[in-house]
């Protein structure tokens, strides 16, 4: 029978060195604080040149599983470290800018993890977590506060939440979803005719919520983070649809459909 060639895939040499990384962290020779040895030593080990190396590490490092410090001393070079949720919501905002994403995915992203988060904390919360978010919203509720501002708070109280579920993976995606449309939240929040109403409406839902979770009532607080969630951020998906507010006449813009 004759041969039949197949086409091999072709890789970069800073691939390569990344794959060889990524088969030590999953066979478990590499794990959440080891160092790497220096690049004067690993780039030979690897054959290739340090740059093709650097090249690697520095997608470790964006992807936020690396740390690498710059100098000579004791705790120089590159280590191995889990910080998933600013790599994630890095991502995610990229992504979401190309249009990968639209804002009615995001949205339905957001209600079902916020709906578990809701849920687990009214179950798992500690009385600490629950105090700190209520710092943040009373923060919320300041006379003269700023959308921008607001809108770091708001952030921080979901998150804070979902962290409190118990649960480590809803909590990074809750944040990295969240952070994701955060600048168009913000450009929304200025944006509104009644500053002071939504603010205030938006932060009584945020009490409502904090209490029901306080109070073990999860089922009604996750549906109360729906209503929440479908409101304010229900507008801008009726606005990406009409093509208003960004003139881009629907799809093409900002976190439009490809």
């Amino acid at each position: 029978m004759p041969v039949e060639w197949q086409p091999v895939r072709q890789s970069r040499t800073h691939e390569l060195v990344l794959q060889s990384i990524e088969e030590q962290v999953f066979a478990g020779k590499l794990r959440a604080g080891d160092r790497l040895p220096p690049e004067r030593e690993l780039a030979p080990v690897f054959g290739v040149s340090r740059s093709a190396l650097r090249e690697a590490l520095r997608v470790l490092e964006t992807i936020g599983v690396l740390v690498a410090q710059p100098g000579r001393g004791p705790d120089s070079g590159a280590r191995i470290v889990r910080n998933p949720d600013d790599a994630l919501g890095r991502l995610l905002r990229l992504h979401f800018a190309l249009g990968s994403y639209g804002l009615h995915d995001v949205m339905e992203a957001r209600v079902a993890l916020e709906r578990s988060s809701f849920a687990a904390a009214a179950r798992h919360a500690v009385e600490r977590d629950l105090d700190e978010a209520d710092a943040v919203v009373h923060r919320m509720s300041q006379p003269g506060i700023l959308p921008e501002e607001f809108n770091e708070l708001d952030t921080q109280f979901h998150v804070m939440v979902a962290s409190s579920s118990g649960n480590a993976l809803t909590s990074t995606l809750t944040s990295a979803v969240r952070e994701s449309v955060r600048p168009l939240i913000l450009r929304a929040l200025e944006e509104v005719d009644d500053w002071s109403a939504t603010q205030e409406h938006l932060n009584g839902q945020h009490a409502e919520l904090l209490r029901l979770v306080r109070t073990g009532r999860g089922d009604e607080a996750a549906d109360l983070a729906e209503t929440h969630i479908r409101g304010f951020h229900g507008t801008l998906v009726d606005e990406e649809r009409t093509g208003a507010g960004d003139g881009t006449g629907g799809d093409d813009g900002p976190g439009g459909q490809r």
